[in-house]
């Protein structure tokens, strides 16, 4: 009876996440997005709201995490605009960081039922590199230092895996950063008006995306079941 009131805790706490996530990308996602995406309004509400705009910009980080279907890529350019490039890439950095901890951390509460929310139970069983893990290390370290690579997505597998939890918190911050990077460089360069630098910055990003997709991609297939 124990172990039965357990399983419909554990799936009510999941479906409840399901209604809250799909809830949260409608009413704050969707806004958000189309708030970032003009630099110019955003910069100024930022300037308006100094210490509080910094964190509720960092909130804003921690949710694109957790709801892993809104893209990561507009903030990150935003927050080159808004805040520059050293003190964007720090707050991009402590957002993902915080927000990947607390998907690492629900996923270790309830399972697979967690992931099923953006990953088809059947894709995630194929996935043999997941109990293994010395490769899944490899794999994460690899997908996470690549930009284009689903890492948001990635943060709710890596909470199915044997790997320590020092291991994963290394991995969702330091090796985030290559990505975080090019975007928050390009966002620095769009801010202080300087168009060329930001459309090399997006070039080059978008060429290492697509590489890194395509090396991601092959690192799984290689361990899928033939």
């Amino acid at each position: 009876m124990q172990e039965k009131h357990k399983k419909i805790i554990a799936g009510s706490g999941v479906v409840l996440f399901i209604l809250l996530s799909g809830l949260v990308f409608w009413f704050a996602g969707k806004p958000l997005l189309q708030f970032v995406s003009e630099p110019e309004r955003f910069r100024a509400w930022v300037d308006t709201h100094g210490l509080w705009g910094r964190l509720a910009f960092l909130g804003m980080v921690v949710l694109q995490v957790i709801v892993a279907v809104i893209p990561g890529e507009p903030l990150e350019i935003a927050a080159g605009y808004a805040f520059g490039f050293v003190e964007g890439t720090l707050l991009c950095m402590l957002g993902m960081t915080i927000g990947g901890v607390l998907v690492f951390a629900f996923v270790r509460r309830f399972g697979i039922r967690a992931v099923e929310v953006f990953i088809p139970r059947e894709k995630i069983e194929s996935l043999k590199f997941l109990q293994n893990t010395k490769r899944v290390c490899f794999i994460l370290i690899a997908a996470f230092l690549l930009p284009g690579t689903p890492k948001d997505v990635l943060s709710y597998c890596a909470g199915l895996t044997k790997i320590r939890f020092v291991h994963w918190l290394w991995i969702t911050s330091v090796c985030r950063l290559p990505s975080i990077v090019t975007s928050t460089m390009g966002g620095n360069a769009l801010g202080r008006g300087e168009a060329m630098q930001a459309v090399l910055v997006f070039a080059v990003t978008i060429g290492i995306s697509l590489l890194g997709l395509t090396i991601y991609k092959r690192l799984c297939k290689t361990r899928e079941p033939s």
